[in-house]
């Protein structure tokens, strides 16, 4: 298996980014010897962006971390045909004004990921070329350079055909057209990369063949793993319907409450899937990852809380109204002599309570525990061996307030 020499793909393979890479040798030496400009399409389908693109915007995050230029490629043009991959019907057509508005709420996502005002950092929609389009010149110039034998095989085609669900003439086409974006985005800003989910690895492929047959252009493709649970399922569907990447106040519709999105990652992730989402969606060093990873029993539930946070923090900012697990800091020193558990509780540290009185009927109604052990003597004293290996506490009172307390070296 070959190993990457450049930092962004030694980092993004470390972090589970990488599924399949279309010429993992010469793509690193691209990624040595210059700056690469890579794209990720994102059709207009609703004004907000869901949780299964969150890998793909976390891919193109990390992309100008490292120097390098990314292209956010807006589909205006795209989401009047509809990507058919892995659909089991049609999308509805979308009409001008309606992918206008949408088009224009995603924008406002990438904001929130990306410095775009930062050089090379593009965003471009496609309607730009594909809106002006004359129908049998393209067919003449692009149409012809794809075989409707290999189209069939990809899977965004013949899974729909297995399962004898309709595909229409239009979405048949869709392949085609995220090839000549490819094609149109290496032409006027050098882009040799295109990245995405796996199902759009037959897409990709298109486009790279399609820009060698018009302009020998060498291009390249990258795609990742699809968001799923351990069982296989897709993740960021709820009993309540998709989870988004956006809030809106004034709507409920392709909309996603900051609270309603930690309690999605506190609640649906299952053990084995904390180091992994850890991986893609934190600024988490790869060694405290390691450590969250080993936890066992009540204290994996831990690790989910701050997964949670910080994903959260990452999607909404960290000043978002969210019912999330606070995190207080105490000194090692402050525990050398053990702290008295209402003195904890109380306004002088964690301001669970307004005073001792006030712990002591918590403790009293066994609603108080320590990384959910439950503690019945209002005299017990909080020492270093309280805490975990991760040097962390949870303090709980009650079934809504906790609070997770670190000790600091």
């Amino acid at each position: 298996m070959y190993k990457y020499k450049s930092d962004f793909l030694k980092f993004i393979e470390e972090r589970g980014f990488l599924n399949q890479v279309s010429d993992s040798e010469n793509l690193d030496k691209v990624f040595m010897n210059m700056g690469v400009s890579a794209y990720v399409g994102f059709d207009c389908t609703a004004p907000s962006l869901h949780i299964g693109s969150l890998i793909q915007i976390m891919l193109l995050k990390h992309l100008q971390d490292f120097d390098h230029h990314p292209i956010i490629l807006v589909g205006g043009g795209t989401s009047k045909v509809g990507d058919p991959s892995l659909k089991d019907k049609s999308r509805s057509l979308l009409d001008e004004e309606k992918i206008q508005f949408n088009l224009e709420g995603i924008k406002k996502t990438f904001g929130r990921f990306l410095d775009l005002e930062k050089s090379g950092t593009l965003l471009v929609d496609n309607n730009e070329w594909l809106g002006k389009l004359n129908y049998i010149d393209f067919l003449r110039e692009v149409g012809s350079n794809f075989s409707v034998n290999r189209m069939l095989s990809f899977d965004s085609v013949k899974l729909r055909l297995e399962r004898e669900q309709p595909l229409s003439f239009l979405e048949f086409n869709y392949m085609i057209m995220q090839g000549y974006d490819f094609y149109e985005l290496n032409k006027r800003y050098k882009c040799v990369l295109q990245m995405g989910g796996s199902d759009q690895w037959g897409n990709i492929v298109c486009g790279i063949d399609l820009a060698r047959r018009l302009s020998g252009a060498s291009l390249f493709g990258l795609t990742t793993p699809l968001l799923t649970t351990s069982s296989g399922q897709k993740m960021g569907k709820t009993e309540n319907g998709t989870i988004w990447l956006n809030h809106d106040n004034n709507s409920e519709s392709f909309s996603t409450h900051p609270r309603d999105f930690w309690n999605y990652w506190r609640d649906k992730t299952e053990n084995d899937r904390v180091g992994p989402w850890m991986r893609l969606f934190t600024d988490l060093s790869l060694k405290e990852i390691n450590m969250y990873e080993s936890l066992q029993g009540e204290e994996i539930e831990t690790a989910k809380e701050i997964l949670a946070t910080k994903i959260t923090e990452l999607v909404h900012g960290k000043d978002s109204n969210w019912d999330s697990t606070e995190t207080y800091y105490l000194k090692k020193d402050q525990l050398k002599q053990g702290l008295g558990l209402l003195s904890l509780l109380s306004q002088d540290f964690l301001k669970l309570t307004s005073s001792n009185s006030e712990s002591r009927r918590f403790v009293k109604s066994n609603a108080v525990k320590l990384n959910e052990r439950l503690i019945v003597d209002e005299k017990y004293t909080v020492t270093v061996t309280d805490f975990n290996d991760l040097k962390i506490l949870k303090v709980s009172l009650g079934k809504k307030k906790n609070i997770l307390v670190k000790i600091e070296d």
